[in-house]
């Protein structure tokens, strides 16, 4: 089935198309905002970018809101999930309002990556509300339908949210500095979000009663214990905790090329004082990256069915292994956007069988801690990958010794899952 028959399927449902709009316009926010930070941070002309200062500047705003998953997941496990929705886009009008301010000053320092910081920590309380209150919206049969279709388009909305972020950069009055303008907007569409997310019954999104759950102000004084309830139940899903494993592993071959990319655009390919120019070559790479993402969504839901989520991940993450040695190792801006095309399949369809697998072998009284595990994994990942990146790359982001490494970790993780699967039940 096509894309567009799957997402024509799922949105019969009032309350799948009601999150769905949530979902677009609060990522599109999330596009022109990340567009404007990676334009005032990385790619300033005044200021140097290297591998070790694109690791500091990730780890700043990584590491530091992993702390935040336990809470979301206890909190979503008990609040009324659309109310969540609703007050992490509103507060984070303010938010980024004040950015607004900050780099209207020029302020690059630890004011304003903790303003940063409150922002993305909101996203986690919003991105895990997405994920947990979507198989509220849609029946069973169709949830991996709609993990392709919403998910990815989600990541389709945030490109084209960094592309018009990149567009509005010219249309910015004289007055006011170009990136300043690009994060008003990005205010204003977290505003409509959140009014988006009222359109919601208040109990749409669940989550289910759980007699046995004490009430919230308990589960936030406890929280560890509810951190480590969710990985008690985690650790007895082993299909969910194996696709886990592989997406963190595929999580650090991402990050290190991310930062690859970032310092390529920046100090190779493109003059370091020609900020436009970087930006738009960064921008067309995660764009291209964006189509292997809108591929994904096509062919996923026609060929995990057939033969099995847990065989389809063996073979992106084995192909996304062999593009990353064949097609980088020749560090050209055309054999990249290929690459980025190839392991944008890869990196969405593999997130499509996790997201389905975690959201089948989880109960929903847990979803919203075992998502938020499944954010903090992700973020800790990124981080550990960054540092490893910053110590192996040069400022000109080429490293083959780097790239071989990520391609030998994806063939052995592709191995390992291959044998661990063969020993769970398969995909009917």
């Amino acid at each position: 089935m096509s894309f567009v028959g799957d997402l024509r399927t799922v949105l019969r449902g009032a309350d799948f198309r009601k999150l769905y709009a949530v979902r677009l316009c609060s990522q599109l926010a999330d596009g022109v905002f990340q567009v404007a930070l990676a334009s005032y941070v990385f790619f300033a002309p005044e200021r140097q970018t290297s591998a070790p200062a694109a690791a500091a500047a990730f780890a700043t705003l990584l590491l530091p809101y992993s702390v935040v998953g336990p809470f979301a997941g206890v909190l979503l496990d008990r609040w009324s999930r659309r109310q969540v929705l609703f007050w992490a886009n509103a507060l984070r009008v303010g938010l980024v309002t004040w950015v607004a301010l900050l780099v209207a000053t020029d302020i690059v320092g630890p004011t304003f990556f903790v303003s940063v910081l409150a922002c993305f920590s909101i996203n986690r309380f919003l991105l895990a509300g997405l994920a947990a209150g979507l198989p509220h919206t849609v029946p069973r049969h169709e949830l991996v339908m709609a993990n392709a279709v919403s998910p990815t388009s989600g990541t389709l909305a945030f490109l084209a949210g960094g592309a018009a972020g990149l567009a509005l950069r010219d249309l910015v009055p004289a007055p006011v500095p170009d990136d300043v303008g690009v994060v008003l907007v990005g205010a204003v569409l977290y505003g409509l979000a959140a009014l988006l997310a009222l359109r919601m019954g208040r109990a749409a999104l669940g989550p289910d009663f759980d007699p046995d759950q004490g009430a919230a102000r308990e589960a936030v004084r406890d929280v560890v214990r509810g951190f480590v309830d969710g990985g008690r139940h985690l650790q007895s899903r082993p299909r969910a905790t194996a696709a886990l494993a592989v997406i963190t592993v595929h999580r650090m071959g991402y990050a290190m090329a991310t930062i690859s990319t970032i310092l390529l655009y920046r100090n190779w390919f493109n003059d370091p004082a020609d900020t436009d120019a970087g930006l738009t070559g960064l921008a067309t790479a995660f764009g291209v990256s964006g189509l292997g993402f809108f591929l994904a969504a096509l062919i996923t839901p026609v060929v995990a069915p057939r033969i099995g989520k847990q065989r389809w991940m063996v073979i992106l993450v084995a192909s996304a292994g062999a593009v990353q040695l064949g097609l980088g190792s020749l560090y050209s801006e055309g054999a990249l956007l290929i690459a980025a095309f190839l392991l944008g399949i890869a990196s969405q369809g593999i997130k499509i069988c996790v997201d389905t697998i975690v959201q089948e072998e989880v109960a929903d009284a847990y979803r919203g801690r075992i998502f938020s595990i499944y954010d903090v994994i992700f973020n800790a990942a990124f981080v550990a990958a960054a540092a490893i990146a910053a110590l192996a790359l040069p400022p000109d982001g080429r490293s083959y010794a780097l790239l071989g490494a990520v391609a030998a970790s994806y063939a052995a993780v592709a191995v390992a899952y291959h044998r661990v699967s063969a020993r769970s039940p398969q995909d009917p």
